[in-house]
């Protein structure tokens, strides 16, 4: 036995992932899981293996997890879901306070920050040639659903011009790859997180044909909405 199988996590000995004490068993093998996907690829990472970065035995790794495609399917879906959660109260902001070209300057903060979060950077397995089977149709469903969403208040912020020439499914296609060129800047190391979420979400509003006074405009009233519903929330 070398001198690595020995100081190695031992099955059975479970050990907390970075993230806090007290992390749920389920997060420990998701946190595990992303790690070793991004250093080993999909296919380079075994059950075992994660099993073994989190301290535990194998057979307990499938009391949580069927395998190593349900663990990709939700630490996929975690990316999407928060942005898609909040979809329904900025739709309806944009006919109410916000006005659509704020609602949608706010929809990229969300998203950004939601994919800024992942960890070890969920967004880099999107284009993984796994992902694209159908075991992971649930994902794919709803990020098109947000695309969707893009795509819905982007022609409604968008001027006359663009929406006509653009069309909504176009755009919000457009929209939501503009978003996660986060995930390329995460990438690089270079991602500046309040900086980036404000140049992402400007750059919707202008692939909307709006003009520097008009998307100014609404990355102020977008930031202070986002204040006041974090201050309501936490009263």
């Amino acid at each position: 036995m070398t001198s690595d199988q020995r100081s190695g996590p031992r099955p059975g000995r479970p050990r907390l992932m970075p993230g806090g004490e007290g992390q749920e068993p389920r997060d420990e093998i998701l946190e595990a899981a992303a790690e070793l996907f991004a250093e080993r690829g999909f296919a380079g990472t075994s059950t075992r293996a994660i099993a073994e970065r989190v301290g535990i035995r194998q057979a307990s790794l499938y009391y949580h997890f069927s395998g190593k495609d349900e663990m990709l399917i939700e630490l996929l879906t975690n990316s999407v879901r928060p942005s898609l959660d909040e979809v329904t109260s900025i739709e309806e902001a944009a006919t109410g306070r916000l006005g659509p070209a704020a609602a949608l300057y706010l929809l990229a903060l969300v998203d950004v920050r939601t994919l800024m979060l992942t960890p070890h950077n969920v967004g880099s397995f999107y284009l993984l040639p796994d992902v694209q089977s159908p075991t992971f149709a649930r994902f794919h469903d709803q990020r098109r659903e947000l695309q969707h969403a893009y795509g819905r208040l982007g022609v409604r912020a968008a001027t006359p011009e663009v929406a006509a020439s653009v069309g909504r499914d176009r755009l919000g296609e457009l929209l939501i790859q503009t978003a996660e060129i986060v995930i390329q800047l995460r990438r690089n190391g270079t991602v500046a997180p309040e900086r980036d979420a404000d140049v992402i979400a400007a750059s919707c509003l202008r692939l909307c044909g709006l003009d520097g006074h008009t998307v100014e405009a609404a990355g102020v009233q977008a930031r202070r909405y986002q204040a006041g519903a974090g201050a309501s929330s936490s009263e």
